[in-house]
């Protein structure tokens, strides 16, 4: 359903994975991927989304490597530049905030554990662009006050990988000082990557449809189409 897109503006060229309704125009959803990279299950929750009616842009910030171990996973992770990889985050939302057929201009970011911490800063620094977040198992620090966007957070129960519940509780409570609401949800005997099918040692059906069904109901209310 989606195709490879190039992401260029100014300095910064990469690639991202588009999927674009068939209507005439529609509200757009910036997907950031976990450590895996833009692997065939994010591609595959691009299509999702825009099955439901939104445009899907996923960027790529691991330039087309793609892990299938932890351990490849950490290497990718290790060499990634933040400052780098941020900067290519925010110019992929104004790429996808430019396409005529995203109205109204206002997106949605859903960011997957590694994405999370991007996703928080696009909220925290575009505000007016910034209307919902939805977050997957990942936390971030910083400060919220200037943040206008609407959350909504799934996390697992039972997280080796950082997002605890002191975190997750941290976080939230942060959020609370921004102009938005936030709606957290711990998901009972899960794990970190809970949500992803091709995660045999964490996915579970169950909760993972719950998460996909609140995701669904929170993006229609939050952005709607203009």
């Amino acid at each position: 359903m989606g195709e490879i897109a190039a992401v260029g503006v100014d300095q910064i060229l990469g690639k991202a994975y588009l999927a674009k309704p068939d209507l005439e125009n529609a509200p757009g959803a910036l997907v950031l991927h976990a450590w895996w990279g833009l692997n065939p299950f994010i591609r595959q929750l691009a299509d999702r989304l825009c099955s439901e009616g939104f445009v899907a842009l996923a960027p790529d910030y691991y330039g087309g490597k793609v892990a299938s171990s932890i351990d490849q996973a950490q290497i990718l992770k290790s060499n990634m530049d933040r400052a780098s990889t941020y900067t290519f985050v925010k110019k992929s939302l104004e790429h996808l905030l430019a396409y005529e057929f995203v109205l109204p201009k206002e997106v949605a970011v859903i960011g997957f554990s590694l994405g999370c911490g991007p996703a928080l800063e696009l909220a925290r620094t575009k505000p007016d662009t910034v209307k919902a977040v939805v977050l997957f198992y990942g936390t971030g620090g910083g400060r919220f006050d200037a943040a206008k966007a609407d959350f909504l957070g799934h996390f697992a129960e039972d997280d080796s990988w950082g997002a605890h519940a002191k975190k997750v509780s941290a976080l939230k409570e942060r959020l609370a000082s921004s102009g938005g609401n936030v709606e957290f949800h711990t998901y009972p005997h899960t794990q970190h990557w809970f949500f992803e099918s091709d995660r045999s040692d964490a996915y579970n059906s169950e909760a993972a449809k719950i998460a996909w069904d609140r995701t669904i109901r929170f993006l229609k209310e939050k952005l709607k189409s203009g």
